[in-house]
């Protein structure tokens, strides 16, 4: 069967697209963490094990964003993805949704980086991102309860259930 007649994605592109989001989760509710390390050796000081402890999760987290989001990427662009089911506007809300995620979850990994070793400006437009990924995740959720239970169409089934 062809990628294009699949309705849904493989058990390895639901398994990265679930890991990755647990990952930004955990990236945007400790995140702040980061501040504590720099607020401290801003001031010359020390941070204290947890507060590095936490920068260090924060740190690492984003690299394995980036290297899981490139192992979804080269599977994209290897397999493609399922044609879509929808039309219109939809259709085209939807692309635009998947792109801003993917320039998000590549490009906050790299302004992390960037303000980690570099500082200003590079880790506060790293900072501006938050809310924007917090707009597109509450969006997309939104759309794949709207898609689950006013369309009744099986959206939300492609990305929970692997096609054979």
């Amino acid at each position: 069967m062809s990628i294009q007649a699949r309705q849904g994605y493989t058990a390895t592109q639901i398994g990265l697209h679930w890991i990755i989001a647990a990952i930004v989760i955990f990236q945007l509710v400790f995140g702040e963490s980061m501040n504590f390390v720099v607020r401290a050796i801003e001031r010359g000081t020390v941070p204290t094990p947890s507060e590095q402890l936490w920068g260090d999760l924060h740190y690492w987290a984003g690299w394995a964003i980036l290297g899981l989001v490139a192992i979804r990427l080269a599977i994209r662009l290897s397999i493609g993805a399922p044609a879509s089911i929808q039309r219109g506007w939809m259709d085209v809300a939807a692309q635009a949704s998947h792109t801003a995620f993917y320039v998000m979850l590549v490009a906050m990994p790299v302004l992390g980086l960037l303000g980690y070793y570099l500082g200003d400006p590079w880790a506060d437009i790293h900072t501006w991102g938050k809310p924007v990924f917090i707009v597109l995740i509450g969006l997309h959720a939104c759309a794949a309860l709207y898609h689950q239970f006013w369309l009744k169409d099986g959206t939300l089934r492609r990305i929970l259930v692997p096609t054979a």
